[in-house]
């Protein structure tokens, strides 16, 4: 399951509000390029908590995991206790 279009969503409606969600490309370094900073990341990690029920105390949390959209798809997929779960 891809959690993609939901990331780009909320990255953009958080973060650049003047991209639409389909310009975002997966690979795009969030934390290279400056559009999430540490307090934004805090942010991104409350609302995967909120969104997909990931309790973040039980689970690793490495700064590559919320580089790109893809790593946070994929960190998502990893963690998540509701796999079966639409986005």
């Amino acid at each position: 399951m891809s959690y993609t279009q939901a990331i780009k969503e909320f990255v953009v409606e958080e973060f650049l509000p003047d991209v639409s969600p389909t310009e975002l490309d997966d690979d795009y370094d969030l934390l290279v390029n400056g559009v999430i900073d540490s307090l934004g990341l805090l942010k991104v990690i409350v609302w995967i908590e909120d969104r997909y029920g990931i309790d973040t105390d039980t689970v690793e949390l490495r700064p590559e995991s919320f580089h790109t959209v893809a790593a946070i798809d994929a960190f998502i997929t990893h963690a998540s206790p509701r796999r079966t779960k639409s986005a």
